[in-house]
């Protein structure tokens, strides 16, 4: 039976800015032909309305609920290293909010477990997004 823990090599939430080469560093492995990344940022708009800013928030559960959707993803996928980080606070438009990586051994198992856990998280790490809109709106949008 595979450790499904130990392909997990960093997961996070974090009021700092978020680093592409301290997550890529984490998914570097030998046995892994394939590391696919996804990155996350603020976009200036969202359903035909301009977007300002934005800001994270994140349910106390919401790192173990990380873990299990990793350890989910490395139970389905022939995962060799996995991580996760999710930025939680203000962010300003162009910001990175969220970046998942996932290594394998075939490029075509690290696209689909990369997609899942992105998709995973979105839909069940109790996140919310509170965006505020230029003509000063405000919105709440739960990831669950």
């Amino acid at each position: 039976m595979k450790d499904a823990a130990a392909p997990i090599r960093l997961l996070a939430l974090r009021e700092t800015p978020l680093s592409l080469d301290e997550v890529h560093a984490a998914v570097g492995d030998d046995h892994a032909g394939g590391t696919v990344l996804f990155v996350g940022t603020v976009r200036d708009h969202d359903g035909g309305k301009a977007v300002t800013a934005l800001e994270y928030s994140a349910h106390p559960t919401a790192e173990a609920e990380l873990r299990r959707v990793a350890e989910k993803v490395v139970a389905d996928f022939p995962v060799v290293a996995l991580a996760a980080v999710h930025r939680v606070g203000e962010l300003t438009i162009g910001e990175t909010a969220v970046i998942v990586a996932v290594s394998c051994a075939h490029r075509g198992e690290a696209f689909e477990a990369c997609r899942k856990l992105i998709d995973d998280l979105k839909h069940t790490v109790p996140i919310w997004k509170h965006q505020r809109f230029a003509d000063g709106e405000e919105e709440w949008v739960s990831s669950c």
